[in-house]
């Protein structure tokens, strides 16, 4: 009998759950002060979070998907990539599309149900949200393979959840990423629960990153609740994927500290228990243990940065709420370069019947 090949997975973590550095950090956190606007990133993405799940509460925006707990994920991935890379996101990457520049405000207007919301005024070409599951990572495959033709040093960036690695579009795009030697790189969020069903009861593979294996390319483990870790696999993934070198699959590894969504009460199939000590491990307070731990913040700056996050969010709310709502008529207008005249005649009726258009989504 011979060996045909063995297959190693790695797993990478730099701070641990009290904050304290467990090996010598990458280049780019060296400097404490360069993951203060990490931290910042965070913390507003949390109060975003926040605020989102009581506007749904209030019946002032539609179903809302949280990424409480999951922040690292998001930011570090999104700190971590160029401007005209694309970011092609599941309905939980809130906080990935808010690192690219869309704005908070922007992003309520989604979650409001308003198609405007998708029409971010920063990331131009980063891909709207993805509801359906793992659909998105043929959309960055495509996109990716575009990017390898055109011959552009671009990369996609595709992020989505542990249950969509066992849809058979996640195969399928890996496979052809890897054929293709495409520059893209698919981060697996995976937060331990597939709406209710856990990891568990997924895969009977170890580790989901292993899954890159069957397609030919690196696949790795990082601490999803360790920002610099995720940040460090994001950036070396990217800058192998620009240099030809094919994609990457990252498993980050973290956990879902809410509702799967608003429509959601995961307390119907999780013990409270388990629950409650996974709040030791979440990103926000590893970091700041880390950096308090170096003097590079204290209490009043961290009650500064609650008060400015605070007003940043609060001032969000207030212009989506301001915002007038869309017009009857886009439904048609943006079907059509002509309007067919059963669609037109259809037009006028919509807008007879539509309520008087004024005031804005509250």
């Amino acid at each position: 009998m011979a060996v045909v090949a063995r297959f190693e997975v790695e797993y990478t973590r730099f701070l641990d759950p009290q904050g304290e550095a467990t090996q010598a950090l990458p280049p780019f956190a060296l400097d404490p002060a360069a993951l203060l606007p990490l931290y910042r990133a965070m913390t507003q993405a949390r109060l975003f979070d926040s605020k989102a799940i009581a506007l749904q509460r209030t019946g002032k925006i539609g179903t809302f998907a949280s990424a409480l707990g999951q922040e690292a994920i998001g930011i570090g991935v999104a700190s971590a990539m160029r401007a005209e890379d694309v970011l092609v996101p599941s309905y939980r990457d809130h906080a990935a599309q808010l690192q690219r520049g869309v704005t908070m405000a922007e992003s309520l207007l989604y979650w409001g149900g308003d198609e405007r919301g998708n029409d971010f005024s920063v990331p131009r070409q980063d891909f709207p949200i993805c509801v359906p599951i793992a659909t998105q990572v043929c959309h960055a495959a495509g996109c990716a393979y575009a990017f390898k033709l055109r011959n552009e040093p671009r990369v996609a960036v595709c992020i989505l959840g542990d249950g969509g690695t066992s849809k058979g579009d996640f195969y399928e795009a890996l496979n052809l990423a890897a054929v293709w030697r495409a520059p893209l790189v698919v981060v697996v969020n995976n937060n331990q629960w597939a709406i209710s069903v856990p990891r568990s009861q997924q895969s009977a593979a170890p580790t989901l990153a292993q899954k890159a294996i069957a397609a030919g390319i690196e696949g790795c483990q990082a601490d999803g609740n360790d920002i610099v870790a995720v940040h460090h696999l994001a950036q070396r993934a990217l800058a192998k994927a620009r240099a030809g070198g094919g994609p990457t699959l990252i498993e980050a590894i973290s956990y879902r500290l809410g509702d799967h969504t608003t429509a959601d009460d995961a307390s119907r199939y999780r013990d409270p228990a388990v629950v409650e000590a996974q709040w030791a491990f979440e990103p926000i307070r590893r970091l700041r243990n880390y950096l308090l731990r170096l003097k590079a913040w204290g209490p009043e700056q961290e009650e500064q940065l609650i008060k400015e996050c605070s007003e940043a969010v609060n001032a969000a709310v207030e212009a989506y709420l301001a915002t007038p709502p869309p017009s009857a008529a886009d439904m048609f207008d943006h079907l059509y370069a002509t309007l067919p005249t059963a669609l037109a005649e259809q037009r006028e009726t919509a807008l007879h019947f539509a309520p008087h258009e004024g005031g804005g989504h509250g």
